[in-house]
């Protein structure tokens, strides 16, 4: 519809530079420019690189969502961009781009979670979220179990990784066994070829004494590389895809009976999983086994929509408008340790007012 709000998102928190237009719920262009290739020879994201490649890409990727979407600058309602969590000085590149774009358009800036948006961008492909909605978000920076009563303002997490996130157990496995960076879509591809019982991997916290919604990997990633190990010293030949598939089945195990039970323990009959990780083919598969059997109505949005991408900062933005949440105060900066519990950054209290007034006053500051 013509009158719900235009919002341009752009997201910057590791190695993705997105850029994305919604109208309302509606995607008009997700626009992404990656530099992964940039750090591939280093094993994982160097942020330095990470930084100056936002810095290149940035100007030329929002033309090319303004040009896909067919809108012009001056027909936004609002700039939305990531403020954290993430890599300080990739967050940096993308907000201050934000401010600029926001204070020559006179357009209201909405400083938002990257978390939050990851749930926000299922709105996109299945409608608005239910409330209350649980959300699974597992990523190279992240495995947590959210609950959502309101995506623009009440997002409590449940559970979180102890040590190393889920895509980081799946980038340091891919490593051990050669498959290259980033670990997660070539884990996925050599764990089909393979049998996912072949080897019995430990599950992480999975104790009746531990916490029931933590997550933790490091242990699995360690009896992985050691049993490789094991493999090579003793002369015998590794089976890659027998490996790969018993890890991806541990994993995969440990976060779909977590994020299960969460549900049933808080009576909430929808789990929207997001993140980098929801692109793996048996974490879908499992969750959807899962779910059907408890009763529980399972969101997952398309593999694109799941990694890093501009479309889910403009989803969660338009519904600020939306909502008629306050937008953001120039004095906005990055926070790379931004609590999931902070949806967004509020700043002017009369919702848009005056965004010039706002401006000078923060530069004053």
């Amino acid at each position: 519809m013509a009158d719900e709000p235009l919002v341009l998102g752009i997201e910057t928190s590791c190695d993705e530079t997105g850029v994305g237009i919604v109208r309302g719920t509606t995607l008009l262009a997700d626009a992404v420019a990656s530099s992964v290739n940039d750090h591939a020879r280093y094993g994982g994201v160097v942020p330095e690189i990470a930084s100056r490649a936002h810095l290149e890409a940035m100007i030329p990727t929002i033309r090319r969502a303004l040009d896909t979407a067919g809108v012009k600058a001056t027909d936004l309602d609002g700039i939305a961009v990531t403020a954290g969590p993430g890599l300080a000085g990739a967050l940096l590149v993308g907000v201050s781009a934000a401010k600029a774009y926001a204070w020559a358009l006179d357009k209201p800036l909405y400083g938002v979670n990257h978390l939050a948006s990851h749930i926000c961008v299922d709105q996109l492909e299945h409608g608005r979220l239910p409330e209350p909605t649980m959300a699974l978000l597992v990523s190279g920076g992240h495995s947590s179990l959210l609950l959502s009563t309101d995506i623009t303002s009440d997002v409590r997490p449940l559970g979180a990784t102890i040590d190393d996130a889920a895509g980081e157990a799946f980038d340091k496995v891919a490593r051990v066994l050669g498959l290259g960076f980033p670990g997660g879509p070539v884990v996925d591809r050599m764990a089909r070829e393979g049998d996912g019982s072949a080897i019995a991997f430990p599950r992480g916290l999975s104790s009746a004494s531990d916490p029931a919604y933590d997550f933790s990997f490091s242990g699995l990633k360690t009896a992985v590389a050691r049993w490789v190990e094991a493999r090579r010293r003793a002369g015998e030949e590794v089976p890659v895809a027998d490996v790969a598939a018993s890890f991806q089945e541990a994993v995969t195990d440990v976060l779909t009976r977590k994020a299960v039970r969460a549900c049933k323990d808080s009576g909430v009959d929808h789990l929207m999983i997001g993140g980098g990780v929801a692109a793996n083919s048996r974490l879908r598969e499992m969750a959807q086994q899962r779910c059907d059997k408890a009763g529980i109505q399972l969101r997952v949005p398309r593999p694109g929509l799941c990694t890093d991408n501009g479309a889910m900062v403009a989803a969660l933005g338009s519904e600020m408008v939306w909502r008629g949440r306050s937008a953001s105060a120039f004095d906005l900066s990055a926070d790379s340790s931004m609590p999931v519990t902070e949806v967004h950054v509020p700043g002017a209290p009369d919702g848009h007012g005056d965004v010039h007034a706002h401006a000078h006053e923060a530069l004053r500051s």
